[in-house]
């Protein structure tokens, strides 16, 4: 045999075996479910769901590791790349998506990768997750280097697209962050950091867009809204980074100026229209009853944190 064709061989992995995950497994609470009535279906999906947050909360340590992680590579101007194939890549989508309009962050700050490209949001191509040269090609396309983090999100931890992705961008010198939930993985091994949420059996056997979906989109909301938190695009609890776009978001606005300002709704318009608009600058003027000018200012020097702006402000 030629040393070629030796080569070849042994480097041509088999397929990595899912039977014995326990994403994977039966669930006995869910037998016969095809002879259940829709209140009885309804009722056992609910039943399982409502143990999500339970599996997710034991990850709560590693879930605030990756949110410092997140939030100083991006007051370096880095980004938050996720990667992901089938659901967990169009879970990475809508909460890369979400961050432009709920922190007004530029779109370029919270980008995302999924497997098939963005044809696979509405179209399935799970034949692409299955090749690691296509996530390495993929996630190359970004450049990540030592200010990005990473987060690669595959329930199974055993996607080759998404480990590739994952494994490339650490070489290149990016953080990166696992989100699996299956203990012991590729993936989990492949990433600086791992966030492991062990959801157990879904109530379809293998339907991972269930209970791992949920646990998936709990923990991508805490990443990416922790970080914004921490970087002080929010004001109290309130969502004070938002842009006025229309109707509905002005009168989002005028409520938070009210609530976070404590002003009726007559000094919330005033503010806001002294402001250009602009819901931070106007809370920062209110706050520290400077000009229009000295709030940006403040806000720029700030990097953006809403409360250091007020108190840099008050220093004026």
């Amino acid at each position: 045999m030629k040393r070629t064709e030796k080569t070849k061989r042994k480097s041509k992995k088999a397929p990595a075996k899912l039977s014995h995950l326990p994403t994977e497994q039966p669930n006995t609470a869910a037998q016969n479910l095809d002879l259940k009535s829709s209140l009885e279906i309804a009722r056992i999906i609910n039943a399982e769901e409502a143990k999500v947050a339970a599996t997710v909360k034991p990850a709560l340590p590693q879930i605030a590791r990756g949110i410092d992680l997140i939030a100083k590579a991006l007051k370096k101007g880095g980004r938050l790349i996720y990667v992901g194939a089938g659901t967990s890549g169009r879970l990475a989508a809508l909460d890369a998506s979400e961050c432009p309009p709920t922190f007004n962050t530029d779109p370029r700050t919270v980008q995302f990768v999924i497997a098939g490209g963005t044809r696979a949001l509405h179209t399935a191509s799970e034949a692409s997750e299955d090749s690691r040269q296509l996530g390495q090609r993929e996630i190359a396309k970004k450049k990540p280097g030592k200010n990005d983090v990473v987060v690669g999100i595959a329930a199974s931890g055993r996607t080759p697209f998404t480990i590739a992705a994952i494994e490339y961008a650490r070489r290149q010198g990016a953080k990166t962050i696992a989100v699996t939930c299956n203990a012991a993985s590729p993936l989990e091994k492949a990433a600086h950091l791992a966030i492991v949420a062990e959801v157990g059996p879904e109530v379809i056997a293998g339907s991972s867009r269930m209970k791992a979906g949920s646990a998936q989109k709990m923990i991508l909301n805490m990443l990416s809204s922790g970080a914004m938190t921490r970087l002080g695009y929010v004001y109290g609890n309130l969502m004070i980074n938002l842009h006025v776009k229309n109707h509905k978001l002005r009168e989002r606005a005028l409520t938070i100026l009210q609530q976070a300002g404590e002003i009726n709704r007559e000094t919330a318009e005033q503010a806001l229209q002294a402001a250009g608009s602009d819901v931070p600058v106007a809370l920062v003027m209110l706050q520290a009853n400077v000009s229009r000018a000295q709030a940006t200012r403040a806000l720029k020097s700030a990097s953006g944190h809403v409360r250091q702006a007020i108190a840099a402000a008050r220093a004026l």
